[in-house]
């Protein structure tokens, strides 16, 4: 019990929560990855040339764990392309060179939803994934049993700091919410729902009280959860909405739980009624370089660039540019980047801001220890894969790590702990690879 009660209090910095969203102008151009989810590239459908509309289909989902991808702007395909994720992985990116109409698609029509079946394939259709960060197939979680599902529990724990998205949100897309939650009652059998939101949150949470009093027809509740970081991580959120715990190597059904994020139940909703597909994102643009932070609505693929132009411009240099927050985000060289399925925000941080102290020797404080959500012993993790020693690893369960950044934070030495949890991660799949191969 108490390892999921363990976290650590960041600065919240959350100055875009009471600022008005905007939606950006239409870029002159949008690079849009195959690969904006959990699992296989999609399958480039169209060519250099072709034109395009919103929702127009350009890529097609590959396997199982996949994910279909649309157009977020009507022009022409420019060129397909060799791209550099913001994770170091390359992929094939579809350029689009916009004609300011924003025409979507003669294709564009509500489902017929009239069983699970249908709402999962719907759900699929529309080339949703996990918008809180993970990216997961979205239609994959939905595709069990219904008897299995005991709770539907709606991540609205926005703990980073500086993200504000997901409030938004909460704020202003209940009835594409309701329409999301009805359609999983009645065709997932989902009666209890819960909606996890911390506490010092009292926007998002008022907004999801009106909501939940507008449902009559199963159990809607808002779960106060307690301010500290890392709320938002699934197994956290379950064991402090229901008190179930997830063993290693357990699914959230396994303990009868679908968790979603609250934009990725917000864009089922969307979905439902408009019939149009995954094809723009609300991002928090922040930091200490940004002229004017805000929350900015953004056809997927718009870059960085554009969205900082967007808020005004900078006012410096960045000595940082950051996909996400600062405890999970991944810097990125350039502004060049594209918005992708699970951008919730990107940062602008100034040289004071981005300044990393300087490492010293671990004084064995066990402070990571303490304030890791699974008590795992991170120092060990790194003398382990300082040694290349996947058995040792393995035993310390470095898998169950979420690199949620507890330990890296509150380490008084400064040491990258969860950048070496990242690689001793890395390195045990890859000797697993291995030894598969030889089998």
């Amino acid at each position: 019990m108490g390892a999921y009660l363990r976290g650590i209090h960041t600065p919240h910095r959350k100055s875009t929560k009471k600022s008005p969203v905007i939606r950006i102008d239409i870029p002159e151009t949008v690079t849009i990855p195959m690969s904006m989810h959990i699992g296989k590239p999609a399958v480039p459908t169209v060519k250099s040339g072709d034109l395009v509309k919103v929702g127009t289909k350009i890529g097609i989902s590959d396997g199982y764990i996949s994910s279909d991808i649309y157009s977020s702007v009507s022009g022409k395909v420019v060129k397909l392309t060799d791209y550099l994720m913001y994770n170091g992985a390359t992929t094939t990116a579809v350029v689009i060179e916009s004609d300011g109409e924003m025409t979507p698609d003669s294709s564009i029509t509500p489902p017929t939803i009239n069983s699970q079946k249908d709402l999962v394939d719907a759900v699929k259709e529309a080339g949703i994934v996990g918008l809180g960060g993970a990216g997961f197939p979205t239609y994959v979680k939905l595709n069990v049993d219904p008897e299995r599902i005991d709770y539907l529990i709606i991540n609205g724990a926005e703990c980073e700091p500086y993200v504000t998205s997901d409030t938004v949100t909460m704020s202003t897309r209940t009835d594409d919410m309701i329409l999301a939650l009805k359609a999983l009652n009645r065709y997932l059998g989902v009666k209890n729902v819960i909606i996890g939101i911390e506490k010092n949150n009292k926007k998002a949470a008022k907004h999801m009280k009106e909501m939940a009093a507008s449902i009559n027809d199963f159990s809607v509740k808002i779960q106060s959860l307690p301010d500290v970081y890392p709320q938002g991580g699934e197994k956290v959120l379950i064991y402090h909405t229901t008190g179930r715990k997830i063993t290693a190597n357990k699914l959230p059904i396994d303990v009868g739980c679908i968790v979603l994020n609250c934009t990725t139940i917000a864009a089922i909703g969307t979905y439902l009624r408009t019939g149009m597909p995954l094809v723009e994102k609300c991002v928090t643009v922040e930091g200490g370089a940004v002229k004017q932070p805000q929350n900015v609505i953004a056809p997927i693929g718009t870059s960085i660039k554009d969205l900082f132009d967007c808020c005004g411009g900078l006012t410096e240099q960045p000595a940082k540019i950051v996909y996400g927050g600062p405890m999970m985000g991944i810097s990125v060289p350039n502004s060049d980047f594209s918005i992708i399925k699970n951008t919730n925000a990107v940062l602008a941080l100034t040289k004071k801001e981005a300044k990393l102290p300087k490492t010293t020797a671990c004084i064995r404080c066990g402070a990571c220890v303490n304030t890791c959500p699974f008590s795992l012993a991170p120092v060990s993790i790194a003398e382990a894969y300082t040694k290349k020693n996947a058995a040792i690893l393995t035993e310390l369960a470095v898998l169950s790590c979420m690199e949620c950044g507890c330990c890296s934070f509150v380490c008084p030495a400064n040491r990258p702990l969860v950048q070496l949890n990242k690689l001793a991660k890395q390195f045990v799949n890859e000797e697993a690879k291995k030894e598969a191969q030889k089998q």
